[in-house]
């Protein structure tokens, strides 16, 4: 299977999860819609291919704070071996009651070229992270360590992520209402459908606020929707 390309990639830069959901209901993928995490921080969309982090509940003797000095502890491995480019995808089972990170590694990420970081978690150091240049996902702030219950079992390898399955090299896409994400062998059709779709809503979305009714437009039903698409998009250089 081919990489995207960093021109695919580009053209999910300007699409919404939104659209993105609707072009892969359409292939018959329903869940692909990350529920629970909301960015800290918003901005441009976050695009880039999965690294994954998986957590399972923590044991107490396992988890002390002397774990964090052991190079091989997955957290601490992943962050230093996360390709840039990439989205660091963690596995917190949905339980926001300790952090799944905090700003440090968050900061770590960033300066390794990491295009965002999700959880279905919480992170801690949330005002920090807010402030962060690299979109942050996560479902709530909590400050305990992620030792209190959470450990750290598997870095790139297959995760739940709010309800979702997520596969490493998978293609994430998060805006400012969510994440998605987009089975990897789908990413080349997705990303030049939705290019297109992108430019049909915003044309709809002009009609509307202009006094249009939905009729016959959305879904474009009446032969006259097209002819007025094709001279808008011309008007508009779309």
């Amino acid at each position: 299977m081919t990489e995207p390309t960093p021109e695919l990639l580009e053209k999910l830069m300007h699409v919404s999860t939104a659209t993105l959901t609707t072009a892969l209901f359409k292939r018959g993928f329903r869940n692909v819609f990350i529920q629970g995490p909301y960015r800290m921080n918003p901005g441009p969309n976050m695009v880039g291919p999965a690294y994954t982090l998986r957590y399972i509940p923590a044991r107490e003797d396992l988890d002390g704070l002397e774990s964090f000095a052991d190079r091989a502890n997955p957290q601490r491995k992943g962050v230093e071996e996360c390709p840039p480019g990439s989205v660091f995808m963690i596995d917190s089972r949905r339980d926001s009651t300790a952090a799944s990170a905090g700003c440090i590694l968050a900061t770590r990420l960033m300066k390794r070229g990491c295009k965002g970081i999700v959880t279905d978690g919480g992170f801690r150091d949330t005002p920090e992270i807010s402030a962060l240049e690299m979109p942050a996902y996560h479902t709530r702030p909590s400050a305990p360590t992620n030792l209190t219950k959470h450990h750290a079992v598997a870095i790139n390898d297959p995760i739940a992520c709010g309800g979702v399955s997520v596969f490493p090299g998978d293609i994430i896409v998060g805006d400012n209402e969510g994440v998605v994400c987009i089975p990897k062998h789908l990413v080349a059709e997705i990303a030049s459908e939705t290019e297109e779709m992108t430019v049909f809503e915003d044309f709809v979305l002009e009609m509307v606020q202009n006094g249009a009714s939905i009729f016959g437009l959305y879904p474009p039903t009446d032969p006259a929707t097209k002819d007025e698409f094709i001279a808008w998009r011309e008007q508009n250089n779309r």
